[in-house]
């Protein structure tokens, strides 16, 4: 095949965006390193993608669409594929032309449209006559690659839903990039949540507990793109807890260094598990047990800063001297059998999780719990 193709395109300027508006045929879409798909990879720490995971049903579906519209040629597709790149495209203004050579501009960067792309690859290989069916097509040219993941941002969360885990991986990179990358100009609500960097810091928490060796919550994770259904709760409900119960301001552990804060959080972990149990069918690592804990947190970090101490020993007894201050209808918290799964706290709504809590910090506040002193 040709690694040259010449378009017809209409030139499109957004601001500072630079956009080609274009039609390419399916045979130009298969023309080898014509384009890549920057997929977020869940198991590399130093991964630049920010594509959620191709939904393959998805494509079929589309696929069994286009095949099926060649005999009667009523099948269309007028939604545009947005893909970009980080180099210049040459345009003719005389005839309203572009030239691609995909040897120098290649691979485009499939921004929005990666279903689409794939499932008229996948209806290609079915039907040959899927390669002249014409694509509408936008090519952003001269777009960094992190301003190519912000557009995709904007897209996914503007005009339709993106999963929720991906969002938060994106707006963690976003805050890392905000003073050393130029990022382009965003929505204020997304703007307000890079400048805010919580998903940076609630992912770096939930990070740090799903690798460490040491931690209960070893790969029990379900982290933004992992295909593994072996978590038993995901990314997303992890990080939203922490951000709304363990980041605020009257949290006494976030005054210390990053480092410090995830070890405490750790061992706080780890002095529940040692008294709850970690084996399974255990419900602890589900939602409720996180959404509890998380929300127990701060008053139990209030209360065992003055002892200066937050090792997992000194956590734990006070943790026990708490559940046997629990009463009424909770009183079983601090016991395995209440987390076993069909016990209690499978069917705990929100309104219980709060009562629970409240119960918690009672007894809390009713301990006179003190640490052994070395001598």
């Amino acid at each position: 095949m040709s690694k040259k193709i010449v378009r017809p395109a209409a030139l499109v300027k957004q601001g500072q965006l630079t956009l080609y508006s274009t039609s390419l045929k399916v045979s130009d879409l298969l023309i080898s390193n014509f384009y890549s798909v920057e997929t977020l990879d869940p198991d590399d720490d130093n991964d630049k993608g920010y594509q959620r995971l191709l939904n393959k049903a998805r494509a079929k579906r589309l696929t069994d669409y286009i095949v099926e519209g060649q005999e009667t040629k009523d099948a269309f597709l007028p939604t545009s594929i947005f893909m970009a790149t980080h180099k210049n495209i040459d345009f003719n203004p005389t005839n309203n032309t572009i030239e691609i050579d995909i040897d120098t501009v290649g691979p485009f960067s499939v921004v929005d449209g990666q279903h689409r792309v794939e499932g008229l690859k996948m209806a290609a290989e079915k039907d040959t006559r899927v390669l002249d069916f014409d694509v509408p097509v936008n090519i952003a040219i001269n777009l960094p690659k992190i301003a190519q993941m912000c557009h995709f941002l904007i897209v996914n969360t503007t005009q339709k839903s993106v999963e929720k885990g991906v969002e938060q991986r994106i707006y963690q990179r976003l805050t890392q990039a905000l003073e050393i990358e130029d990022i382009p100009n965003l929505p204020k609500w997304i703007s307000k949540t890079i400048e805010k960097g919580e998903d940076d810091l609630a992912l770096k928490y939930v990070d740090f507990l799903n690798s460490d060796p040491d931690s209960p919550w070893l790969n029990k994770i379900k982290m933004a793109n992992q295909e593994s259904n072996d978590g038993s709760i995901n990314q997303q409900s992890f990080v939203k807890s922490i951000k709304k119960y363990v980041l605020v301001a009257n949290n006494p552990i976030t005054i210390q260094t990053s480092n410090k804060q995830h070890k405490i959080f750790l061992n706080y972990w780890k002095a529940i598990t040692n008294i709850l149990g970690t084996e399974e069918p255990t419900v602890l690592f589900k939602y409720n047990g996180v959404e509890l804990f998380c929300k127990f947190a701060v008053p139990f970090f209030n209360k065992i800063i003055n002892m200066s101490d937050f090792k997992v020993s000194t956590m734990q007894g006070l943790l026990e001297k708490t559940f046997e201050e629990v009463d009424g209808d909770y009183a079983g918290v601090g016991h395995t059998d209440f987390w076993i799964k069909g016990g209690t706290a499978s069917f705990l709504n929100s309104g219980a999780l709060n009562v629970i809590n409240s119960e918690l910090v009672k007894a809390l506040h009713k301990t006179n719990f003190q640490k052994d002193i070395e001598i």
